[in-house]
């Protein structure tokens, strides 16, 4: 998994250079497809119940699973999410991020700083002993503390020879502490956090989910062991 891991950080290199005005959203797929084949590694996305390429890319008020296409052109002050993932000896790997494209909006900046934050906050309750339901309660703190809502339709998930394992990861505290976490499992952590409101609308493509009140969603995501040292975080450069 760690090797996985590596690929889809390399893939989030490659795409993040691949960022910027009058790039297509197809673009980063091809940046995506070049890592994979150069490492030898399989796409965990491309066939996934259909999906049609090897990245999902969800601009500004998409929140997940947006398809690569070459009509979808960035723009300056746009911001884009970019979710991946890879296969290594039958592991997998999978994280996200958003980034910019050229100069943003300050509520634009703050919500991907503030996505991050919620991120790396959920990380921080992955130890042994804790209760996996921590991580929501974390990544909500964060979130709702800086004005913004989570996203609850979609959350994290286990992690392992299956892209999506059990148990879920909430984003939220659901009311019940969840199960005991224990050296060895791995999970992807991912909040999605709106500047607005937490409803969700599903497009007509069947796979592309926006916010129902138009405003920005951020996503960020990382592959994560429960060790007796800490979270370790796979999908890191």
């Amino acid at each position: 998994m760690r090797k996985a891991g590596r690929v889809v950080a390399e893939i989030h290199e490659a795409t993040r250079a691949a960022i910027r005005p009058g790039a297509t959203t197809l673009d980063l797929d091809r940046a995506a497809r070049d890592v994979l084949e150069k490492r030898g590694a399989g796409s965990n996305f491309l066939g996934y119940h259909g999906f049609p390429a090897v990245v999902c890319t969800s601009p500004n008020s998409m929140i997940v699973h947006g398809i690569p296409s070459a009509k979808v052109v960035l723009v300056e002050g746009d911001i884009i999410s970019v979710d991946c993932g890879a296969i290594i000896e039958g592991y997998h790997g999978d994280a996200a991020y958003t980034a910019p494209v050229g100069e943003v909006s300050a509520e634009a900046t703050r919500l991907m700083q503030v996505t991050e934050a919620s991120l790396y906050a959920g990380i921080d309750q992955l130890t042994p002993g804790n209760r996996l339901h921590e991580v929501g309660r974390a990544v909500q703190q964060v979130a709702e503390a800086a004005g913004f809502s989570v996203v609850r339709e979609y959350v994290g998930h286990a992690i392992g020879t299956a892209m999506h394992e059990e148990p879920q990861v909430p984003n939220y505290w659901p009311g019940t502490p969840g199960p005991t976490l224990k050296e060895g499992m791995v999970f992807a952590i991912e909040p999605m956090v709106n500047a607005g409101g937490t409803g969700t609308v599903l497009l007509d493509d069947g796979w592309s989910v926006v916010t129902a009140d138009g405003r920005l969603s951020a996503h960020f995501e990382h592959t994560i062991a429960v060790t007796d040292d800490g979270p370790e975080v796979f999908t890191v450069p």
